[in-house]
């Protein structure tokens, strides 16, 4: 088997380099096949990746919200104490009330701005400029506002027509967490008329607790009626990861195309060589050579068409996702990652087999070829 294998591809490469130039062109296309599906591929799962990690830690968060549907308009001290019971020991559970008051701020118009209601901040947020705790009067305001209106600790607001003094301006949260406060402006719950409250954050130490913790609260305040709704962050960073494999298998698909266009390239080049061959392969027919040498030897110029282009195209790749995640994602090592590794061994492997399925027709006509009738063309 090795005695055949090694003179056939010897002589596949002979032939290849007899017309170097089509057979660079019909390579390229498998080259650029395969950056295509890689480098799609990798942009896929750099996108996917810088997006979740701006996502930050909000897989362990939960909100609880009043069934407004049901005509429930805030959450009971017992509602309160049925999710304090549900969570567990470590859990951070913040009940917040919210109002809506005219705020004016350095001595403008007032507007109309949500203000939240937080019995223990401490427990949330941390302090950019000032202290957040103790915590029995006053206002701590976020980073956008802050900015906006030019506010640090000691400067005063006005809220519903009193004046506010302001305590801390608060750390930036995470864009997608229910807890960020960059827009709010926060007062003690103790200042609030209303006893109700309009929402719960539940911070768990992990994804799998706070799913835990969601199911039990659901059961224990949804027994009888639909309560209380309970906002899962988790499940939404794992629809937004579902939604990206799918537009990944999608840049995949459309980068395949070229994949298709690279192998009609090589099914050409090995019609045209079939053609221009035809006595020599009449020659080699009537020396002795089987029907299986001469389909071996054809196969193996297309595998190797294949192969060098895949390798030429993997080693573009490689290079295409450094840049892609040095931009992407601030880190160009991570294209190292398994599903990167994933797409670049798929595109290589199926550049491969592009040129080999390419081959197989010119391939079966060239070793079907009868000796006499090559010879007399």
């Amino acid at each position: 088997m090795a005695g055949r294998f090694f003179p056939a591809a010897l002589m596949a490469r002979r032939n290849l380099t007899r017309t170097k130039m089509r057979s660079l062109l019909a390579s390229l296309g498998i080259v650029i096949g395969v950056v295509a599906i890689a480098s799609l591929g990798m942009f896929g799962v750099a996108l996917q990746y810088s997006f979740t990690q701006n996502l930050g830690n909000v897989g362990n968060q939960l909100t609880v919200y009043p069934n407004s549907g049901e005509n429930i308009t805030e959450l009971t001290e017992r509602d309160i104490r049925t999710i304090r019971r549900e969570a567990s020991p470590t859990a951070t559970v913040s009940p917040v009330k919210t109002r809506t008051e005219p705020v004016s701020y350095n001595r403008e118009d007032a507007v109309r701005e949500q203000i939240y209601g937080v019995e223990d901040p401490a427990a949330l947020y941390e302090a950019k400029e000032g202290r957040v705790s103790p915590f029995r009067s006053g206002a701590l305001v976020g980073s956008n506002v802050a900015e906006e209106h030019d506010l640090h600790p000691g400067s005063q607001i006005t809220v519903n027509g009193t004046s506010v003094r302001i305590r801390a301006v608060l750390e930036e949260g995470d864009p997608f967490s229910s807890t960020n406060p960059d827009n709010r402006i926060i007062m003690p719950a103790t200042s609030f008329s209303q006893r109700g409250y309009s929402e719960v954050y539940v911070i768990e130490s992990t994804g799998t607790r706070a799913n835990e913790t969601a199911m039990g609260i659901r059961d224990a305040l949804n027994d009888r009626e639909e309560r209380v709704f309970v906002q899962e962050l988790g499940s939404l960073v794992d629809t937004i990861e579902e939604q990206f494999q799918i537009i990944n298998t999608v840049l995949a698909g459309i980068a395949s195309i070229s994949l298709l266009v690279a192998g009609i390239s090589i099914l050409n080049v090995m019609l045209m060589s079939t053609v221009e061959r035809r006595e020599e392969i009449g020659v080699l027919r009537a020396v002795g050579y089987q029907k299986r040498d001469v389909l071996k030897v054809m196969l193996m110029e297309a595998t190797l068409l294949g192969f060098l282009g895949g390798i030429a195209g993997v080693i573009l790749s490689v290079g295409a996702g450094l840049a892609i995640n040095h931009y992407a994602v601030g880190d160009a090592m991570a294209v190292f990652r398994l599903p990167n590794a994933w797409y670049v061994g798929a595109a290589f492997t199926f550049g491969v087999l592009t040129a080999i399925v390419s081959g197989l027709y010119p391939a079966w006509k060239a070793a079907s070829e009868e000796p006499v009738d090559a010879l007399r063309g």
